[in-house]
């Protein structure tokens, strides 16, 4: 077994096994508290720049397949475990999950206190790490965690969208006999998605509820998007600080009013920022599968997949502008809000989430109402 090793700025050295490619890659270290869907955190775009701890004690297990890709490739910049299965023991598996990193060259470091690290990073707060399996000097490395680029100020979404436009048209198919997956809506609108670091499974839920997609770039005008007619306007989660997205935040201000705006995660951040919001840079950010949300229309509580370092201010918003929806339980912190006047309403966490929880799956059917009313009132 070869060795490897994460370091992080604070001068803390995890040493353990290399299960991974053999290279070196630096990142925001982060952590996901999810028991389940180790996969779809690999190929999550809004992973791209960190490396993440998993804090279920054994991953790989069931193996890796294309069909639960978020998207072509893995994004995670490496993984940290604390046992990672060469085995895949599973009818669904194409190919071990330890194939499937190593040949997309991202880095693992198994057998290391994933508890201690975990505890830490809630402590000090996420911080900048190298993982390397070619360089295990701590000082050296620690050197290079501490000269890597922060996450704060970082613009990766453009970095990870789509050069190009494209149409997409797959809906979600059931994963076997048991799942009840209902079929998609026959496509009734026409919806521009803007691909920050869009996941597949955003675009399959869109499709099952009767939405006709084109994918857009990041940096696409709203005069363009206008230009494609579409019924609706959605805006993707993606990675990085969305700060410095000023650009994009000026082209939603350009939808506003014009045509329904649905918005995801990053998208809720830029759309904050669209009506004069501010956003922060969290201790150690929401990355799970079981986050309390209340719904202040409903007053019932969601629970919620999450994957954010960064939130919207809510004391920034105008409140004779928007309404705040939607809280975090655990912190208060700002989960979503709809304009009052212009169709336009967004959620931080992940309606969308696979392999679950699917308590907010309602919010696409709301998005559908919105474009009903929206067309029924021109």
């Amino acid at each position: 077994m070869n060795p490897a090793v994460l370091a992080l700025e604070d001068g803390t050295v995890f040493e353990g096994t290399s299960f991974g490619a053999p290279v070196e890659r630096s990142g925001e270290v982060v952590f996901n508290t999810a028991i389940t869907g180790y996969q779809e955190i690999f190929t999550d775009p809004s992973y791209s720049g960190q490396i993440v701890v998993l804090t279920n004690p054994e991953i790989g297990n069931y193996g890796a397949n294309a069909e639960d890709n978020e998207a072509a490739k893995p994004y995670i910049e490496g993984l940290a475990v604390r046992e990672f299965s060469p085995l895949a023991s599973n009818w669904r598996a194409d190919e071990t999950a330890q194939h499937f990193l190593a040949s997309n060259h991202v880095p693992v470091i198994a057998g290391i206190d994933t508890r201690a690290l975990v505890r830490h990073l809630r402590s000090r707060g996420v911080m900048r790490g190298v993982l390397s399996a070619t360089c295990f000097d701590p000082v050296t490395l620690v050197e290079r965690a501490r000269s890597s680029p922060s996450m704060a100020g970082l613009d990766l979404a453009t970095r990870v969208s789509t050069p190009q436009s494209y149409e997409w048209v797959k809906g979600a198919d059931p994963c076997s006999p048991s799942d009840l997956e209902p079929d998609a809506v026959s496509p009734r609108f026409h919806v521009a998605a803007y691909d920050f670091g869009i996941k597949h499974n955003i675009l399959r839920r869109l499709v099952q509820v009767g939405c006709r997609l084109t994918v857009v770039p990041a940096g696409t005008a709203g005069e363009d998007v206008l230009a494609l007619k579409p019924d609706g306007v959605f805006l993707s989660n993606g990675p990085g600080d969305p700060e410095p997205l000023e650009y994009q935040a000026a082209q939603v201000r350009k939808l506003m009013g014009r045509v329904p705006v649905f918005g995801i995660c990053l998208g809720h951040q830029i759309l904050g920022l669209a009506l004069g919001a501010k956003t922060y840079k969290l201790k150690f950010g929401h990355r799970g599968a079981n986050h309390p949300v209340i719904n202040k229309i409903t007053n019932k509580v969601e629970i919620t997949s999450h994957n954010h370092g960064f939130a919207v201010d809510p004391d920034s918003l105008n409140l004779n502008e928007v309404e705040i929806t939607h809280m975090n339980l655990n912190d208060d912190t700002l989960e979503g809000f709809r304009h009052r006047n212009h169709p336009a309403f967004c959620v931080q966490y992940h309606p969308e989430a696979a392999p679950g929880p699917h308590d907010s799956r309602y919010l696409f059917d709301d998005f559908v109402k919105l474009m009903e009313t929206h067309a029924a009132a021109k």
